[in-house]
């Protein structure tokens, strides 16, 4: 039993030491100018694009720039952002997708004349929350963890320290995109940097438990 559970973990682990190749991915809203040059992706955000769903403004817009791949089970995503932010509501981060009525968004958004962590999540209708940042960053790192039928989000300024800012529910058991987004709803767009965007495979957990429940003797 030993072994199985040490070999789940090595696997885990060799996965985890290679970062994704951006090439291999694709684009949902693909903007008009954009590079992948040494596995980083820059792009400039095209203007007057967001997503976001009916509650509170009253419409519905699934028109920002999307670089994915699609992924099943659990896993840790995380990325380094750097925007030359300009406009209320410039974005930029991670989401993660299942459909145009299911999704997490998540990242940096400039607001009310500040840096904040900002997320969406939407399932029909959409929610919003912000967190202010006590500085302005020259760049700021984004995580989510998917775990069962949640996604956890968090942002650090080093990669090493990492705070937590939401729990959000996602279908668990379903295939979902996961990859970098930015908008500029009100904007004319800003450039934005991609940079060590990594997904790192997890066990699955309710397997884990059902392994250490079912030990062989």
């Amino acid at each position: 039993m030993k072994k199985i559970i040490l070999s789940v973990l090595m696997l885990s682990a060799l996965q985890s030491l290679s970062a994704q190749s951006l090439e291999k991915m694709q684009w949902f809203n693909e903007p008009a100018k954009w590079e992948i040059k040494e596995n980083v992706l820059s792009m400039f955000v095209t203007p007057q694009t967001d997503y976001w769903r009916i509650s509170h403004y009253g419409f519905t817009v699934d028109d920002a720039p999307f670089y994915f791949a699609t992924y099943g089970g659990e896993f840790e995503v995380k990325v380094k952002l750097t925007g030359d932010y300009k406009a209320r509501f410039d974005q930029m981060g991670l989401m993660i997708r299942i459909d145009q009525e299911n999704y997490i968004k998540t990242g940096v958004e400039f607001y009310d004349g500040k840096f904040n962590v900002s997320t969406v999540v939407t399932h029909q209708t959409s929610d919003w929350s912000v967190l202010p940042l006590d500085k302005t960053p020259p760049f700021i790192w984004i995580k989510a963890v998917r775990r069962l039928d949640a996604v956890e989000i968090y942002y650090s300024y080093d990669d090493k320290n990492y705070v937590m800012t939401r729990n959000a529910p996602l279908r668990d058991n379903h295939p979902v995109m996961v990859g970098l987004m930015a908008a500029s709803p009100d904007g004319k767009g800003f450039q934005a940097k991609f940079e060590k965007f990594t997904v790192q495979h997890l066990p699955d957990q309710r397997r884990l438990n059902w392994l250490k429940q079912n030990t062989e003797k």
